[in-house]
């Protein structure tokens, strides 16, 4: 059993401003930079994560290592992916260098081969990816690692409270968008933790929450053309107020009136429905008609 007993967390806000200090760090506001300062937050989001030894963990947007720390006392292997490269001295000759399980990569997490690492790092077998992310990339990265095909067990993300909401709600919520049917479309998403803006340094304007998405081995629904399902979705929510045989006829999709009309008809749904009502089972069904009508067989 390692002895991490002389490490000097940064979950402690005293050791956090001493190392910024130390390099003279300043906050970088295009990569959204909020540093975690509460020990028992980053040890529930660890634990939430359901990190063991025999895992090997993804880490997005380590910043000066708070929870990278935490991961490699509980995991395998870990590798943290950070796009500020005036971080990766820090992370690199100070505050993970008592830990020989980790390697620090400095890249953009959204150009880097994540199905590559996963083979050279874990044999191909589903990774954990834990994270702390800036609201603009939140979903880029979130659809990246599920388009992607990158062999996932779970991601465990921080992100807006209002984000978090946002994935998990269902049809007929003000919240509820291409965002929460994507996500519950590859995952099954839970709140775990709410964090408040106290726990952070700089400050943020809003409170956080801790979202785990565990990746389905299979999707809920059974949808015969992905794309065209997801292109309809977009289109629906593009502009919400409007039904959906005005938003999905008028988005360029190739798919007429009448077309939608029918599809619509199959499914048991109203032509003046608009795209917040329709669960994500109505979405495929819907899909698999049009599909159906566009290349019959």
């Amino acid at each position: 059993m390692s002895d991490f007993s002389n490490v000097k967390h940064l979950g402690n806000p005293t050791n956090t401003i001493e190392i910024l200090d130390k390099y003279g760090f300043s906050f970088q506001k295009k990569f959204g930079q909020n540093f975690l300062i509460d020990e028992n937050v980053v040890r529930k989001i660890v634990r939430e994560a359901g990190v063991s030894k025999d895992d090997f963990v993804l880490e997005i947007g380590p910043g000066i290592g708070t929870m990278t720390q935490i991961l490699c006392e509980e995991a395998r292997e870990v590798v943290a992916v950070e796009i500020d490269k005036k971080l990766i001295p820090i992370l690199t000759q100070d505050t993970l260098s008592y830990y020989d399980n980790v390697t620090v990569i400095n890249e953009d997490i959204l150009k880097l081969d994540i199905v590559k690492l996963a083979n050279e790092k874990n044999g191909g077998k589903p990774i954990k990816v834990v994270a702390n992310l800036p609201y603009y990339i939140t979903t880029p990265i979130i659809m990246g690692l599920f388009e992607s095909q990158v062999p996932l067990d779970s991601i465990t993300i921080m992100v807006q409270k209002e984000v978090a909401d946002r994935m998990q709600v269902g049809p007929g919520t003000k919240d509820y968008g291409a965002l929460s049917l994507a996500v519950q479309f590859y995952a099954r998403p839970q709140i775990v933790l709410t964090v408040p803006a106290s726990c952070f340094m700089p400050r943020p304007n809003v409170d956080s929450a801790v979202i785990r998405l565990e990746r389905f081995k299979e999707p809920p629904v059974d949808v015969t053309d992905q794309h065209l399902m997801f292109n309809i979705i977009r289109a629906s929510f593009n502009q919400r107020r409007k039904t959906m045989t005005n938003s999905v006829v008028n988005a360029g999709l190739g798919i007429t009136r009448e077309k939608l009309l029918a599809a619509l008809e199959a499914v048991g749904l109203p032509a003046t429905v608009r795209g917040e009502a329709l669960t994500l089972e109505q979405f495929a069904m819907l899909s698999n008609h049009i599909s159906a009508y566009q290349y019959p067989k």
